[in-house]
Parts: C-alpha cells; structure tokens; sequence
C-alpha cells in the first residue's frame, strides 16, 4: 500500500537541485494542465529562491509547500502538494495544488501525500475547509481528490488560464471532520 511508500515533509534547501531537475523532466506534463511557470522555475538557482519563500510564506501563515518522498528510492522526491490562498478569520480556508512526476502516476501515491496533508491541514493547522480544483480534462487530478474525501461541489466556468485558452474547472472540497456536526 502506498501509505507505507511515501511522506510529505517541507523542503530544504538541498532539495534544490532535485526539484529543478523534476520540474525540467515533467515540463511538458505539467503545462497540459497547469498555469505556465516561469521560464527558469526548473533551475537550481529559482528553487532555491523558492525553498526560501516558502520558509517565510509558512511563517507568515501565507502558504504551505510539502515535497513528497519516496522512501523505497532513497527518499528520492517525486512532486509536490501546497497549500495556497490561506484565508483566516470567519473562512479559515486553503486550496489544495499538487503536481507528481509522470513517472508515478497511477500508483496511489498522489491519493496518499494529499491525505497526509489534508490531515496536517485540518489537525495542526485548524483549517475549516480545504478546496481543490482540476481540469476535467485531467480526470486523474479529480479521482485524486475524490479519493482522498473531497466531494463535488460544481464546476468553476472559464477560471484558469491555461496554454491562452480560460478553462473550466471541477472544484471540490472537505470540510474539517472535527468541524462539521
């Protein structure tokens, strides 16, 4: 089972490199459904940039960024989930992103570091509500979701911008377990 095979863990700074070297390997793969990067987002040097954003979003309660590790691969890491859009206050909400090397697909692995994350979300961070959105053209990002406890909830018309074209989005949510009566 996938729960034993990988965890989720915030970067560091030696991730740099592997990181710039998957986000190069999956390039094509993540712009079919993904917003463009910029044009050196899979350079050492920028995710070192990012590692260290990510340290201040964390501590400012921003954003959330977690690698996912493999552990039978000498914990190589094969993607990535955020937490983004973190609003306090009476929402108490995120949204939920992830990309996974396509080399893993299709194995649980994804359905796995979302729920760790969810999790993490829910019991250390005290989010109410987590919402996650995918392309319906990208079916395997919605039973992901699914998946992991996420329900349907509609679809969001002509929301990201995605290769020039405004695509429609299947949003999803969860609601904090401890929170709903």
């Amino acid at each position: 089972m996938s729960e034993q095979q990988i965890y989720v863990r915030f970067p560091e700074e030696s991730d740099a490199a592997e990181l710039a070297a998957m986000y190069k390997r999956n390039k094509e793969f993540f712009e079919k459904f993904s917003p463009g990067h910029p044009e050196q987002y899979d350079t050492e040097e920028y995710q070192l940039q990012a590692i260290a954003k990510s340290v201040s979003d964390r501590e400012a309660d921003r954003k959330y960024s977690f690698v996912i590790c493999l552990k039978e691969n000498d914990d190589r890491i094969i993607g990535n989930v955020d937490l983004n859009f973190v609003a306090r206050g009476p929402l108490q909400s995120c949204m939920i992103g992830y990309s996974l090397d396509q080399a893993y697909n299709g194995k649980g692995y994804m359905t796995e570091a979302v729920k760790q994350v969810v999790r993490y979300a829910f019991e250390e961070l005290k989010f109410h509500r987590i919402v996650g959105e995918a392309s319906p053209r990208n079916p395997g990002s919605i039973r992901v979701l699914e998946n992991a406890g996420f329900r349907k909830e509609g679809i969001s018309r002509s929301n990201v911008k995605i290769n020039g074209v405004w695509e429609d989005h299947q949003v999803l949510a969860m609601i904090n377990p401890a929170d709903e009566s």
